[in-house]
C-alpha cells in the first residue's frame, strides 16, 4: 500500500469518509456526528494519510491535536480519527500499517500520547487496537456517557 499525505477534504478522502459513514448507519443505525473540521487535521495541528493500492484508495486515517481543556487530555495529546479500510483490501495488515504510519508521524511531530473512539460494535477495530498496544481508558469528550463508545490510549 502507497500511504501520502492528504488533505481531509480530498475526494477520494471524502468517499471513504462517506464509506465510513455507511458502514456506522449498518453498524450502529445512524452516521458518526463527532463534531469535524477539515482544518483539524492540517500540519502542524493534525495530518491526514489516504492509502493506495493499485491506484485505488482504499485506506484512510488522521490525527488531530484535541483541546488540552479536556480532563483526560494531556499536553501532546492527540486523537485518531476515521481509521477506515475498504471491505476488500480488508485482511491484509493495512489497518496495522496506516495505524503505524500515523503514530510514527505523531511521535515525529512531538506528541507523546494518541488516544482514540471506536464502537462497541467495531470487534475488528478493538482487536486492532488492543493488539497494537493501546489502554482502555475512560470515555472523553463527546463519547462521556455514550455507553457504545470504547475509548483507548497509547504512550508513543
Amino acid at each position: 500500500m502507497h500511504i501520502e499525505i492528504a488533505e481531509f477534504d480530498h475526494p477520494d478522502a471524502q468517499r471513504l469518509i462517506e464509506e465510513v459513514q455507511q458502514e456506522y448507519v449498518g453498524r450502529y443505525g445512524h452516521r458518526d456526528e463527532t463534531p469535524i473540521d477539515s482544518a483539524q487535521f492540517s500540519a502542524p495541528r493534525g495530518t491526514f494519510l489516504l492509502g493506495y493500492l493499485a491506484a485505488e484508495p482504499v485506506a484512510i486515517g488522521g490525527w488531530r491535536v484535541y483541546d488540552p481543556a479536556e480532563p483526560e487530555f494531556e499536553d501532546g495529546d492527540v486523537e485518531l480519527k476515521r481509521m477506515y479500510v475498504s471491505p476488500g483490501a480488508r485482511g491484509r495488515g493495512l489497518a496495522r500499517r496506516l495505524l503505524a504510519e500515523l503514530e510514527e508521524r505523531a511521535a515525529a511531530a512531538g506528541h507523546k500520547r494518541i488516544l482514540l473512539e471506536t464502537g462497541n460494535r467495531q470487534p475488528e477495530a478493538i482487536a486492532l487496537y488492543r493488539s497494537a498496544g493501546y489502554s482502555g481508558i475512560p470515555a472523553f469528550g463527546p463519547y462521556r456517557g455514550d455507553p457504545g463508545s470504547v475509548c483507548f490510549a497509547k504512550r508513543l
